[in-house]
């Protein structure tokens, strides 16, 4: 089913050594191949050459703190990640997840906590309920560097972790989305307290959002988040709660196949649940491709203000309102007037 194209109370904007030799007899894990202490935790090799041939065998035996470093390759494999400050990295480019899921969730099922996940590709993640995700994450803080996600139904989903952090940086989402039962996205996060997304690439995505977030705060800075010559996104940014969104120098763009014509960004499409400050400033003119034109609601005060300073000016400018609640700079040039 889609995501509702036009309701109430929203605000709709247009357009970041020992060796162990102790087994895991019950779990069937293999004894770990020369890892390496270090002030923070162990190194666990993996890959084809290393005792440990797969991930799910490191996260077996992996303990707090330890650093998983993976050869490049193809890997017909999925992990379950219990341990704490954990850092699962590339040793080199080339380290690609081709598509197994663990527990009908995702590629990558993060239990643990202030997780960090750098230079990994996932890809072709599916399940049965419809939201397999490259990453599901369960635990409280997780931080994903220079990493892609390709053609699964959901790129990073996380759950309702109160107070967790979920940041972003240099990656790349392409591809992903589906309406086929609930909507799945980029990245979906649930009511955490922070998701912050920094230069990053989303693009193709099918029918679900490029982005939703149901975060206390929401910041997004230096993003390119478009829809693409073939991707049909439903909205580029979705807060359906409200609460807090930044953003900053994001590329816009709505694609000939957007599967929602009249919203590029919208604020409070569920229920405003949350008080909402709202900050948003373009870099540079969003791009409209799409046949018509993205506009405001009529209903939202703070989209009527934003809509009227841009349909009156043709530079960079900045508006605010007044409204209680909501404050919002806007910062860009509009190509026609938007309606108000």
């Amino acid at each position: 089913m889609m995501e509702p194209r036009a309701m109430p109370a929203r605000l709709v904007v247009p357009l970041g050594g020992l060796l162990l030799t102790s087994l895991l007899a019950c779990c069937g894990a293999p004894p770990i191949q020369a890892a390496t202490h270090g002030a923070a935790g162990r190194t666990l090799e993996v890959g084809p050459g290393h005792t440990l041939k797969l991930p799910s065998q490191a996260s077996l035996v992996a303990r707090d703190g330890d650093t998983v470093l993976i050869d490049p390759g193809d890997y017909d494999d999925c992990a379950v990640w219990r341990a704490n400050r954990l850092t699962i990295a590339a040793r080199a480019p080339g380290v690609v997840f081709v598509g197994k899921t663990c527990q009908g969730k995702a590629i990558f099922v993060i239990n643990g906590n202030d997780v960090t996940v750098r230079g990994i590709t996932f890809t072709h993640a599916a399940v049965a309920d419809r939201n397999g995700a490259g990453i599901r994450a369960q635990g409280g803080n997780l931080t994903v560097e220079d990493s892609r996600f390709i053609d699964n139904e959901e790129g990073i989903l996380a759950g309702w972790t109160a107070g967790a952090t979920i940041r972003v940086t240099g990656s790349e989402f392409r591809g992903n989305g589906t309406c086929q039962a609930a909507c799945a996205h980029g990245i979906y996060v649930g009511a955490i307290g922070l998701l912050e997304v920094d230069d990053s690439r989303f693009t193709d995505t099918h029918e679900g959002h490029d982005i939703k977030s149901r975060a206390l705060r929401t910041v997004l800075r230096g993003n390119d988040i478009s829809d693409g010559p073939s991707g049909h996104a439903s909205y580029l940014v979705d807060v359906p709660n409200g609460g807090d969104l930044l953003m900053e120098r994001n590329t816009l763009s709505k694609g000939p196949h957007t599967d929602n014509e009249t919203t590029a960004i919208s604020i409070g499409a569920a229920s405003r649940t949350m008080r909402s400050e709202t900050v948003a400033r373009f870099g540079r003119k969003p791009r409209l491709d799409s046949p018509e034109r993205p506009t405001t609601t009529r209903d939202a005060p703070l989209a009527r203000a934003v809509a009227m300073t841009a349909s009156a000016t043709s530079e960079p400018g900045t508006t605010r309102t007044s409204a209680p609640s909501l404050r919002a700079s806007e910062r860009f040039a509009s190509s026609r007037p938007l309606s108000a």
